[in-house]
């Protein structure tokens, strides 16, 4: 049976998706390193990765064979992943193969709605587009647009959920099954263990994204350090 979904995003069906970003000041956060780390869970067997800001996905472009989920992360408040159309061109002509945006109901800084961003980029790419969502309302609204990829990024970081320790289990179980066909449904978000990619696979997810628990040493160094020294 044909897939409904764009080729590039139903190969994703099933899959690890990695996100591969650091934050600024800290040693990693230069382009060629986040190029070279993409290229080292590419080995892995990630199935695509996830890249911020322009010149990332410029170097993570070159250096990988997968499909690159890019974003412009752009402030620190409110909307700020691909927080505009300006935004969002600027990602897509930096070469990335999926586009991911902030898909909130929350105002967004140059006064576009998330229907009125997405038909913009429509008018100028056929590019697919990852829905980072905060909640089934968001979810659900996004898939009506025809948003290809559904992820729960967002969860727990706006108020229109608490956030739970690890992926937000309840969310995939309530939109797992709820979407349209044309929309992948993809857990992403606190995903730091083995069992908790097993367990967002189980409750729904078609694909899982990881990235702190792959990709930043940082934070990885600091959750066995806490072990080691409150052991």
């Amino acid at each position: 049976m044909t897939s409904p979904l764009p080729p590039l995003v139903a190969a994703l069906e099933g899959t690890l998706i990695v996100s591969c970003q650091a934050y600024p000041g800290e040693p990693m956060r230069d382009p060629r390193t986040m190029a070279q780390v993409a290229a080292a869970v590419a080995e892995g067997g990630a199935s695509a990765v996830r890249a911020q800001g322009l010149a990332d996905i410029r170097q993570v472009r070159a250096a990988v064979d997968v499909p690159v989920i890019g974003i412009w992360k752009d402030g620190e408040e409110g909307v700020f992943i691909t927080p505009t159309l300006d935004h969002a061109l600027a990602v897509i002509d930096a070469g990335a193969d999926i586009l991911a945006l902030d898909a909130t109901d929350r105002t967004r800084p140059d006064g576009r709605s998330l229907a009125e961003t997405v038909e913009a980029i429509r008018a100028r790419s056929d590019i697919p587009l990852m829905a980072d969502c905060d909640s089934a309302d968001s979810a659900r609204r996004a898939a009506e647009l025809g948003i290809e990829i559904i992820g729960t990024t967002l969860a727990g970081y706006t108020p229109a959920r608490e956030r739970t320790a690890g992926p937000d289990l309840a969310l995939l179980g309530e939109l797992a099954g709820t979407l349209p066909e044309t929309s992948l449904l993809v857990a992403e978000g606190r995903v730091h263990t083995l069992e908790q990619a097993a367990a967002a696979k189980s409750a729904g997810a078609r694909a899982v994204v990881v990235g702190t628990a792959i990709t930043h040493p940082t934070s990885i160094t600091r959750w066995f350090r806490e072990a080691v020294t409150g052991a």
